[in-house]
């Protein structure tokens, strides 16, 4: 099927590699159900202009288990976004949209990683097409979330906040 998605996992085990990120709010004091489109505005700063950033919302349970939401994954590359005058880029793009119910007692997490391999292609890190690349090339990629740079996840709450 063309839009057919992996099924809703634990993402535990994901979460606790080196390479992932994750951002996890205090327990919901009552549930939320957030219904639209999901958006990430990141600051980042890498090692390449050729790169890959995914994001995944996940549903955190009472057990501490991490269920997937809502992800995308955006492409970087040169002129694609704005950098500003420290080097940072302000990198934003939406995910799938949603339609999910948060308990009462539940965290919301935010994932980030510089890929989601083997769902999408590795970025090769050297502006090669992925599908063609013969090799790929190490990036450091950097999210800042300060004053300066303020990271955040937006989702739509059923009753029209964010």
């Amino acid at each position: 099927m063309l839009l057919a998605r992996e099924p809703i996992v634990d993402n535990r085990p994901l979460e606790v590699r080196a390479d992932v990120l994750t951002y996890t709010m205090a327990p919901l004091e009552s549930t939320l159900e957030a219904i639209g489109p999901v958006r990430v505005e990141l600051w980042v700063r890498a090692s390449s202009s050729h790169f890959d950033v995914f994001a995944r919302v996940c549903d955190v349970d009472s057990t501490g288990a991490s269920w997937n939401v809502s992800d995308a994954l955006t492409r970087i590359a040169p002129d694609r976004f704005q950098a500003v005058a420290d080097g940072t880029l302000a990198v934003a793009f939406d995910l799938w949209p949603i339609g999910h119910r948060f308990a009462a007692g539940h965290r919301i997490r935010l994932q980030v990683s510089s890929g989601a391999h083997p769902r999408y292609l590795r970025n090769p890190g050297t502006g090669e097409d992925p599908a063609a690349a013969a090799q790929t090339k190490p990036v450091d990629i950097e999210i800042l979330h300060d004053a300066a740079h303020p990271s955040v996840l937006v989702l739509p709450a059923a009753d029209g906040s964010q």
